[in-house]
Formats: C-alpha cells, sequence, structure tokens
C-alpha cells in the first residue's frame, strides 16, 4: 500500500456579506482545505493508478472533515462543494485526477448526499492559484449554486508534490437572481429548468 506523505495542510474560510448589492442577513461562508502531499509518481509512468486512488481514501476522509470543522456549520447546512488537485510539473495529470473518487466519495459521505462533486485540475507550480468549482450537492442543474473558491499555497506544490483540495459552502452565489432550478427543487430531485 501507498503511503501517503502530507508536508503540510492548510484551510481557508471566507465570509461573503454582499457583492456590491444589499448586505446578506446572514454572510455566505465558503470554504477550502488542501493538502500537499509528495507524488509517488512523479518523473514517472505508471499504467496502474487503482492503489494511489485506494491510499487517498484516508486522506479524503480527514480533509472533509477538516473542512466541516473549520467552517463551524453542521453538515446540514452545507449546500454546494467542489474539489481540486494542483499536479506539480514533475507530475502528470492522470496522477491528480485520482482525487476525483476519493476527495468526491468523502465529501458525500460526510455530508450524507448523493450530488455530483465538480473538479477543477492542473498541472502547476509552487504558489499557483486553483479555481475550484462549486455546484449544489443535490443537484448540478441548480444555477443560484454555480460559484467557485480560489486558492493558493505559496510554496506548493513542489514539482514533485502534488496540492489536493476539496471545497464547500453554505449557499449559493450571494445575490444569486438568474433563475433555473431552486435548490429546493433539486433537493427533491426535480431537472433541469433551462
Amino acid at each position: 500500500m501507498i503511503k501517503i506523505e502530507c508536508r503540510k495542510i492548510a484551510v481557508f474560510v471566507e465570509d461573503i456579506w454582499h457583492d456590491g448589492g444589499k448586505p446578506a442577513d446572514r454572510p455566505l461562508r465558503k470554504g477550502a482545505v488542501a493538502a500537499v502531499v509528495a507524488n509517488p509518481y512523479a518523473g514517472r509512468y505508471v499504467e496502474e493508478l487503482g492503489e494511489w486512488v485506494q491510499a487517498l481514501d484516508g486522506l479524503g476522509a480527514m480533509l472533509a472533515q477538516r473542512l466541516l470543522d473549520a467552517l463551524g456549520l453542521p453538515a446540514e447546512q452545507i449546500e454546494s462543494f467542489g474539489k481540486g488537485t494542483i499536479v506539480g510539473v514533475h507530475g502528470e495529470i492522470e496522477t491528480g485526477a485520482a482525487w476525483h473518487a476519493p476527495g468526491g466519495a468523502a465529501l458525500k459521505r460526510l455530508l450524507g448526499v448523493r450530488g455530483f462533486v465538480s473538479a477543477g485540475q492542473i498541472i502547476g507550480n509552487a504558489g499557483d492559484r486553483l479555481h475550484i468549482p462549486l455546484v449544489s450537492v443535490h443537484s448540478p442543474w441548480v444555477r443560484s449554486h454555480f460559484d467557485g473558491i480560489d486558492i493558493s499555497v505559496a510554496d506548493g506544490p513542489r514539482p514533485n508534490e502534488i496540492l489536493f483540495a476539496l471545497a464547500i459552502s453554505n449557499g449559493g452565489r450571494i445575490h444569486a437572481r438568474l433563475g433555473g432550478l431552486t435548490f429546493a427543487e433539486g433537493a427533491r430531485g426535480e431537472g433541469p429548468k433551462f
């Protein structure tokens, strides 16, 4: 079994009261957590990545809980989520894509939901900015919850590392007003409204 060698974890939390309009009664709280870990495949191609995916399961569970704790909200108040990866330049994008299953599954288990977890991934350098797209925890068709959070870790990932991240929020965009499927309709399993 591959051992995850984590160099550091960074947590980001922001509260948004307005985006130019009237301040909200309660802020939109968004957050992300990132772990910078050694890439065991840096500089080489490996055909089978199943062991790597399995090794990331524990990291996903730990990061999801740490993020929820940082936001200080109960799981039932989380309305959107996403995940992302920056693979250091000596790595391959597929080793970062291995995060899709363990990162997404960890969020869904913790929150007790079944939605599609959006993702962003890049090959990058230390300090590069990662945009993590956010979507509703119930349906990718809830337009008000098409959002995102940007993060950066000043010294990571280094060329032989990978940054794995998770993100959540307690609502959609602060002044969402473009119509479409509502959060409540998505929770009931209703389909898209174009």
